[in-house]
């Protein structure tokens, strides 16, 4: 793992040796890799936000002669806030969904809602099996897919799910088992 060059791509969601630190990291563990979803996996979301947007323009010259000025802002205030809220919810689920591979264990942390946290890690002795899956024309075009780690009796799977690279993920995972 000491050929391993320290590294930020992909927006940040493939980034080798990174100088960040998580709450819960022993003295001497070294973050060797840091994943999170492929931002392409995201556009669908940006594109509904940017109709939504446009949808709220094209509203706002229909309902123009029937609103008065106050009514046209109070709506516009409004669906600009759930409009804005849609996009921040979908970026923090992105941005906090994460995988952590460390050179003692492996951590996936979930966020499924902004109040509820799912943190699932394993010891590295304990992973039995590494494997990635690639699958569709965009997967295979942008280099994504998804990495499932299975581990030794009723420990609890770990799958890291449209991360960029997964084949040079279950290599440096598989260099990492003992």
């Amino acid at each position: 793992m000491h050929s391993l060059k320290p590294s930020h791509n992909l927006l940040h969601s493939f980034c080798i040796k990174p100088s960040y630190r998580f709450e819960t990291q022993h003295t001497n563990e070294q973050l060797i890799l840091v994943l999170r979803a492929h931002p392409i996996t995201q556009l669908p979301w940006v594109i509904n936000s940017l109709i939504l947007i446009v949808v709220l323009i094209f509203l706002n010259f229909l309902f123009f002669n029937f609103l008065s000025g106050t009514q046209t802002l109070f709506a516009n205030f409004f669906g600009l806030a759930i409009i804005f809220a849609y996009i921040w919810f979908n970026f923090l689920s992105w941005f906090f969904n994460v995988g952590i591979i460390t050179n003692e264990r492996i951590i996936d942390i979930d966020f499924h809602a902004v109040i509820y946290k799912e943190v699932t890690e394993t010891q590295l002795s304990k992973v039995e099996d590494v494997t990635a899956k690639s699958g569709g024309f965009f997967a295979s075009v942008f280099n994504f897919g998804n990495v499932f780690v299975q581990t030794a009796g009723t420990e609890v799977n770990i799958e890291f799910v449209n991360i960029p690279k997964p084949a040079e993920v279950t290599k440096i995972i598989n260099n990492l088992v003992p």
